[in-house]
């Protein structure tokens, strides 16, 4: 969020770390969870095994999801801070390199070499490394790696996702079970998709049409594979 006077302006961006594990946690729980009722009760098995089932893949989704999540962006932090530590000696041993570094930066971006050169001098007295961390590295603070945020994220959505399909299992009939987890999920895909678009200021249909496609095709192939191995075993 910036301010210019009483002007505010809200970005996404700065929401991009959260959004990101908790789109990706959500929409795995749902289609995951959904995938593997529906392919279990595909193949005929009884109710209680397709519960013990979904929960099962409720718990080790959310761990698997969360221990995913913080050693990927954990990796992702360690890049990071290695790029800033090696900026920080570049920065005390050649100032002058890193300055006109700085300086081009701002010209391939328009701005006059004159100009150019003032901004670099005046940012680099200000904060040196910050200048260059944003204007050379790309890294900010709205973008920068948080692993535990990412880890703990995907956890609580994957078990929020998951639970939309497991939740279903005992109130709906063994007939019905397919169908009913199906189009319980394809709803929930759908709210997540707008809700997601929308948190992050991107068009709604495509995400809804995006992520209710993949989930469908998903638990089709799952329903599938069920139905195989029932008649097989069968």
């Amino acid at each position: 969020m910036s301010r210019l006077g009483s002007h505010i302006e809200a970005h996404a961006t700065s929401r991009i770390g959260w959004l990101r594990a908790a789109v990706m946690g959500a929409n795995d729980g749902i289609v995951s969870t959904a995938s593997l009722i529906i392919g279990v009760a595909s193949a005929s098995a009884s109710a209680n095994g397709v519960l013990v089932a979904g929960t099962s893949a409720l718990f080790a989704g959310a761990m698997s999801m969360a221990a995913g999540e913080y050693v990927s962006v954990s990796s992702q932090a360690d890049t990071e801070k290695a790029d800033l530590a090696r900026e920080a000696a570049e920065l005390a041993d050649q100032p002058d390199q890193e300055l006109a570094e700085l300086t081009r930066l701002y010209e391939e971006r328009g701005v006059q070499p004159e100009t150019a050169f003032a901004v670099a001098q005046q940012m680099t007295a200000f904060d040196a490394l910050g200048a260059h961390s944003r204007d050379e590295l790309g890294i900010s603070h709205a973008t920068k790696a948080r692993p535990l945020q990412a880890a703990v994220t995907s956890a609580l959505t994957f078990t929020a996702g998951a639970a939309a399909p497991l939740v279903v299992v005992p109130l709906a009939s063994p007939q019905m079970l397919v169908p009913a987890v199906g189009v319980i999920s394809l709803v929930c895909l759908a709210v997540l998709g707008a809700l997601g678009a929308r948190t992050g200021g991107a068009p709604i249909l495509p995400s809804v049409l995006r992520v209710v496609f993949w989930g469908a095709l998903a638990m089709a192939v799952t329903a599938g594979v069920g139905k195989l191995f029932g008649v097989a075993v069968g």
